[in-house]
């Protein structure tokens, strides 16, 4: 199930909001004081691409850095990328078959406003094996 959900995704939304987080990591690359967050955009990418599957989880070494690193995050990527999740929910949301894609799209909305401290697991893994 999680492979036609991702194959449906790919085709319906997932390819383009890759294609916004990778413009969004070269971007973040040119200023070399910001390729911390060009790497995050890199690794919310892949997860973009293929969701079904996968969860966001806390570090929980993630401290006040993280949180600083948020807020310039949030600045300069942040709340455009989660304006497209939204708006790519709300498309994919009309029909009833996108309804489960249009709760992923939600699903990641959280990740791109904040996407420091935070760690991408598959969800078949056990709740205890995430924190190691």
């Amino acid at each position: 199930m999680r492979l036609l959900l991702n194959v449906i995704w790919l085709i319906f939304g997932g390819f383009w909001l890759f294609l916004g987080y990778l413009l969004a990591g070269v971007l973040l690359c040119i200023p070399i004081i910001t390729i911390p967050w060009a790497i995050a955009s890199f690794r919310i990418a892949v997860f973009a691409l293929w969701p079904f599957g996968r969860t966001v989880v806390a570090k929980p070494s993630a401290g006040v850095g993280s949180f600083l690193g948020n807020v310039v995050w949030f600045v300069l990527a942040g709340w455009w990328l989660a304006l497209a999740h939204v708006v790519s929910a709300v498309a994919l949301a009309i029909t009833i078959i996108g309804i489960p894609l249009a709760l992923a799209d939600l699903k990641l909305i959280p990740i791109s406003l904040a996407p420091l401290g935070k760690d991408i697991v598959p969800t078949d893994r056990g709740e205890f094996d995430r924190y190691r």
